[in-house]
């Protein structure tokens, strides 16, 4: 090829180049979707976790939400309070009084108190247990499997299996509810930061088949309801359930259960 082809092919090409690089950019200003200001601000106000707690896809969705008038300000588990506060000025209202809350896992089945229909080596998977024999090797098909399968869902290094059961640290919590979701045992729930009591236990069985498999399961002999002076605490389905808008943490129900399972 001579060098006057050469020349040529090169114009061509950088100038198509150019062409197509003007029109993007004036493209781009024309079709530009213009973006409040305020969700921007929100944006950099939120944590930046991105893990969905809110129920929205990550802290952008929650901004954009929160702006057009579709989430609440305090909407973000992880932030709280504080970056409720945040998105309160921003949004110029006042951000409601919220309370702090928590995971819990409802079984206190560790490896001495729960008893076990066979010994299981496999991938440690809780979803997985539910394809196998029984519904995994423990015998209380209520309790923890223990396999860490929330462990491996939290963003906060807040829940560990301690002695064969998942147990969260309160302290490094951020409520986003990942664990809630991905437990095949419903066993996760949500409460107050503040509530000292809380039951330990899951089974819907009768009292004579929780103690024939698990030391530590709720019998749901209503000890701790007639204890309660406050109506806090009512036994259903053979479940021991504690209002935290009733009890005052006063520590009577702990006190009188006999399987000691109320923290």
């Amino acid at each position: 090829m001579s060098i006057t082809g050469i020349i040529i092919a090169a114009v061509i090409v950088g100038g198509t180049g150019l062409f197509i690089g003007a029109f993007l950019g004036v493209a781009g200003k024309k079709f530009a979707v213009e973006i409040d200001e305020r969700e921007e601000a929100i944006v950099n106000a939120l944590p930046g976790n991105n893990c969905g707690g809110c129920g929205y896809a990550g802290c952008s969705g929650l901004a954009a939400a929160i702006v057009k008038g579709e989430a609440e300000i305090n909407g973000c588990p992880v932030g709280g309070a504080t970056v409720a506060e945040k998105i309160g000025k921003i949004m110029g209202v006042e951000a409601k009084e919220q309370k702090r809350m928590v995971a819990f896992v409802k079984c206190a089945g560790t490896c001495e108190k729960a008893t076990r229909d066979y010994v299981y080596t496999g991938i440690e998977d809780c979803t997985m247990m539910k394809t196998m024999q029984n519904g995994g090797p423990k015998s209380c098909n209520y309790g923890c499997h223990g396999f860490g399968t929330c462990v491996k869902a939290c963003p906060f290094d807040a829940i560990h299996i301690e002695n064969g059961v998942a147990v969260v640290d309160k302290e490094a919590c951020k409520a986003c509810g990942k664990c809630i979701a991905v437990c095949p045992q419903n066993l996760i729930e949500f409460v107050p930061y503040e509530q000292k009591h809380l039951v330990q236990c899951n089974s819907k069985d009768k009292g004579k088949d929780v103690m024939s498999v698990c030391k530590a399961g709720c019998i749901g002999c209503k000890m701790c309801q007639r204890v309660c002076e406050y109506d806090a605490v009512t036994v259903e389905n053979n479940i021991a359930h504690i209002d935290p808008e009733k009890c005052t943490n006063c520590g009577a129900c702990a006190e009188k259960c006999p399987k000691k399972i109320i923290m």
